[in-house]
Formats: C-alpha cells, structure tokens, sequence
C-alpha cells in the first residue's frame, strides 16, 4: 500500500495503462504542455509525445466528437474535460452519439472511451466551476456515469473505465483531489463500475451519499456515534448504472435513510435513490425519508457564506441525522 490523494491515484493510474496499452490516447485543453489545469498528465507529453497526449482547442463539443472517432478506429480515448461546468456544449455528442452508438448499430459498435471531468464546489469556483452535472448525464441511458470518492476507488474505478467496451463519465470532485487521502494498492486492481460500498457499517440508520458529500457524511457519522447511534455509510460511487441492491440491503437492516448530494435537491440524482427506496423498501422503513441537497438556485456564488450556504455541510448532516435516529 501506499498513502496517496485522489489527484496522485488518478494520475499514476492513468500512466500505468498509457504504458501498458499505446492504444490509450489522452485529449483535452492544456493536457499536453501545462499537464493539465490539475497537472493531472504533468509529464506525459514527453513520455509519450504529441501523438498521444493532445492538447486541443477550446470546444468541448470536438474534444468529444474527436474521441468518438477514435474510439471507432481502434484506439481508446480518455479525454479531458478541464472543468465539467464546461462539457454542456458536448451535450449532444454525449446524449445523441456517444450514448447511442452500441444501441444504433445493433450492438456492432462500442465506444471504449472515458470523459473526464473535474465536478463540484468547495474550492470558490463560482458560477462556472462548481457545477454537479451527474444527474444529467446520469438519465442517459448508454452512459456509465462513475463518482469515486476516495484514491483507491479512484485508481480501481479508472481502470474499469478505461477497460469497458462502452463509453464512461468518469467524474471527480474537485474538492476531494488533494483533500481525501488513503492507502491505494501498489498491485493493480480494478473496482467494478455498477457496484456501491459500504464504507461505515452501523445498525440505527442508513446515509448514502458519493463525492465530497461522502466524507462529510462519515464525518457527521462518528460525531453521531458520540451522541450514541450507529450510522451505516453507503458510498454509491456509480450514478449510472445504479447499485440497488446495496442500497436496499442497507436501508431494509437500519429502517432508516437519510440521501445527501451537492447538487440541485429537486430532480437531483438523490431524487431517483429515494424513490428508489420507496418503491422497493418503503414497509421496511421506521421513518420517513430524508433528502439533503443544494438548494435550487443557478449557481454557487464565489463569497465564502454563498458557497457555505449552498453546500450540505457536516453540521447540517449531523443535524438531520440525529433527528432522524431520534424519531
């Protein structure tokens, strides 16, 4: 094992399979030269050279649409998306031909492709480079949409990603890159994407939640351990394709659940965990359901209380929590 951050896992498992695989091609603005803007490929330009690490120009819609081709071609793209508030003008090469191609071939076509996108506030991004853009992509059937949370799920998940025969938004948020530290095995391992993790066990309730919100959930955990309740933490880690069964396992042992993520609450990936739960668990329930999330506001403001205020935070959790656990 070693001691890594999410940015250093996702970095040194991207050149172990760019050394294993010339297949693997890196795209995107300031990839090559700066490294990337997280100096995610600092380096590998002249490791690897132009032909595989390519800076591109500012338009997200050709950074995309040109990994489609490659990926149609034999080759396997991992493109760069510098920040995901910025990959809406690839909608619909995203949506209409990334999405679709196994579906409109008959299954004759995949696309081993990975879009990378660094997601989420907590680090005065403001309007443009704080968005959660997951449940937009995540209603798109034929898209793996994948949220690791911590550096070796980050290098397991990379991994599985860039193996699938079929495309995946791989998002990472960006708060957590140099913030969330943990052992990553020096062997590589892959963590199958469509699979959740239960990351604290605990019998009295139920809180699921992925990126950034994960940390500040098992946080709230074992504060609420002191206050004498144990909380089980359930890691989704995949928005698409949704691990149910972990979930349902969970809530149906603690009867209680309590869904936190960053983005807008109303339509928000948690909106489909908890109806999730409804339809499928709601005689198992001791309480009602509880969502956390931001509020449905444009953006995250740049001033330190607009983004507190927009952000689900430990206190807040903690709060909900304890209600909850005391219902």
């Amino acid at each position: 094992m070693t001691e890594k951050n999410v940015v250093t896992a996702i970095r040194d498992t991207l050149h172990e399979q760019m050394a294993a695989d010339d297949r693997i091609v890196v795209l995107g603005e300031d990839v090559a030269v700066r490294g990337g803007v997280f100096r995610v490929t600092q380096g590998f330009l002249e490791e690897f050279g132009e032909e595989r690490v390519i800076d591109t120009p500012l338009a997200e819609g050709a950074i995309v649409g040109v990994a489609l081709g490659m990926a149609l071609h034999g080759l396997v793209p991992v493109a760069e998306i510098e920040f995901a508030d910025f990959i809406h003008p690839a909608f619909d090469q995203m949506v209409s031909e990334v999405a679709r191609m196994r579906y409109r071939t008959n299954g004759d076509f995949g696309l081993p492709m990975v879009v990378r996108a660094p997601y989420g506030g907590g680090v005065h991004g403001a309007l443009y480079h704080s968005q959660s853009i997951e449940a937009l992509y995540g209603h798109i059937p034929g898209l793996k949409v994948v949220v690791p949370s911590t550096p070796a799920d980050a290098a397991g998940m990379l991994r599985s990603a860039i193996k699938d025969p079929d495309p995946v938004l791989f998002l990472e948020h960006k708060r957590t890159y140099r913030l969330i530290k943990g052992d990553v095995p020096d062997e590589p391992f892959e963590v199958p994407i469509g699979k959740a993790d239960v990351k604290r066990e605990g019998e009295d309730l139920t809180v699921i939640a992925y990126g950034l919100m994960l940390h500040q959930s098992l946080e709230a955990a074992a504060r609420l351990e002191e206050d004498g309740f144990s909380t089980e933490v359930v890691d989704v880690r995949t928005i698409s394709p949704l691990d149910k069964q972990t979930i349902l396992t969970s809530v149906r042992k603690t009867g209680k659940a309590i869904v936190v993520y960053e983005d807008n609450r109303t339509y928000g990936a948690g909106a489909e965990i908890v109806a999730t739960i409804a339809e499928e668990a709601m005689f198992d329930l001791d309480a009602p359901l509880v969502r956390i999330g931001g509020p449905d506001v444009p953006a995250m403001g740049f001033a330190t209380n607009l983004e507190h205020a927009f952000m689900p935070d430990t206190d807040q959790i903690h709060a909900a929590m304890l209600d909850l656990a005391r219902f």
